[in-house]
């Protein structure tokens, strides 16, 4: 099985969420259909901006915990580092 932590933001520099899952896909649609979290839910941010996926769930988790805790500059260059113009990488999915 692989885990993914993600970021999901509301747009270009906007508000971000980190989370982390064992089903990028379904996750990002729960998200986006108000149930993944009240806080996405509440300030709109469902477009997935980063990712990275993990073997070990326990690698996943800490990961999760490693950015949450980083100031929100590192997190937009995380971001742009491979996703300079914050499209929406969910689309992987559905092509």
């Amino acid at each position: 099985m692989t885990y993914c932590t993600y970021i999901l933001a509301s747009g270009k520099n906007g508000t971000l969420y980190v989370g982390v899952t064992n089903d990028l896909p379904n996750r990002v649609l729960q998200h986006r259909a108000g149930t993944g979290s009240g806080f996405t839910s509440r300030y709109k941010v469902h477009r997935l901006v980063y990712y990275e996926q993990y073997d070990d769930v326990r690698d996943a988790i800490q990961r999760e915990k490693s950015i949450k805790r980083y100031r929100r500059a590192w997190k937009v260059n995380l971001i742009e580092e491979d996703n300079p113009d914050w499209e929406d990488l969910s689309a992987v999915f559905t092509a």
